[in-house]
């Protein structure tokens, strides 16, 4: 892997768009209470029973945005971990197009592409396990 620093700037680039992205997601789930629109829902839950792979992102922004960290990540610990990498590109953001602070640019390799994908694919597998367990068998969770 390959980082390379830029001169200081205000170049808009990707961790911008997640920025504003995260901010907006995280405001709206502040303070607007979608989950009791009579519209919201997960329509694959409702007519199989079963979760969909995210089901739960709805209480993760929620929770995330009240700063109630162990819910969300009750409700869904990959969902959790993307929303906190969404509240960090907020902050990176801000302090990229408010200060010009250099964003850090990475190069990865084919192979360590290969490797991301392959580790992000597992991840959302055993995330997809856990909500299934969660929702469906809660009592092989209970200690």
């Amino acid at each position: 892997m390959r980082v390379h620093w830029p001169a200081p700037n205000r170049v808009f680039g990707f961790v911008d768009a997640m920025g504003i992205t995260g901010a907006v997601g995280l405001l709206v789930a502040r303070f607007i209470p979608v989950a009791r629109l009579p519209f919201w829902g997960c329509a694959i839950r409702r007519m199989t029973g079963w979760p969909c792979p995210g089901c739960g992102l709805t209480r993760v922004a929620d929770r995330m945005s009240h700063f109630h960290f162990a819910g969300a990540w009750d409700a869904n610990p990959m969902g959790t971990v993307a929303a906190a990498l969404f509240m960090v590109a907020v902050v990176a953001t801000v302090l990229h197009m408010g200060f010009k602070v250099p964003m850090p640019e990475a190069e990865l390799s084919p192979r360590e592409w290969f490797w991301l994908r392959t580790a992000l694919a597992v991840l959302v597998v055993v995330n997809y396990a856990f909500v299934v367990v969660k929702t469906r068998f809660p009592f092989l969770l209970s200690g």
